[in-house]
């Protein structure tokens, strides 16, 4: 995992901020789907995630647009639902447009265009 090379701003960030259930059966197999899938998406910039207790993941889109149409992908859609019903104690999405950014040890922004 590394930190995600975004394009110079402004774009999207969607955080999604979780605890799992004690049933996390077919989780981090569909898990890596998500981001394989979401990263074959029109807008998708990047992801970081990690899992320390809570879990984070991070991901990182062009426009409004492009979130929407990740949230309407039927196989992200059944995700969702399995999250809702089986995966997840709590969680939260929040969605933050990013105007500005600032970095340390990274090479130059990612050229987006």
């Amino acid at each position: 995992m590394s930190i995600a090379k975004t394009p110079r701003p402004p774009y999207y960030a969607v955080i999604f901020s979780n605890y799992l259930s004690s049933d996390v059966d077919g989780y981090t197999e569909t898990a890596e789907r998500m981001l394989e899938l979401a990263a074959e998406q029109p807008g998708f910039l990047g992801f970081e995630s990690v899992r320390d207790g809570m879990g984070i993941t991070v991901s990182y889109w062009r426009d409004l647009e492009a979130i929407k149409l990740w949230k309407a992908n039927s196989e992200h859609q059944v995700a969702q639902k399995t999250g809702k019903e089986k995966w997840y104690s709590q969680f939260v999405t929040r969605i933050a447009k990013v105007e500005r950014d600032y970095s340390l040890g990274l090479d130059e922004q990612a050229d987006f265009k």
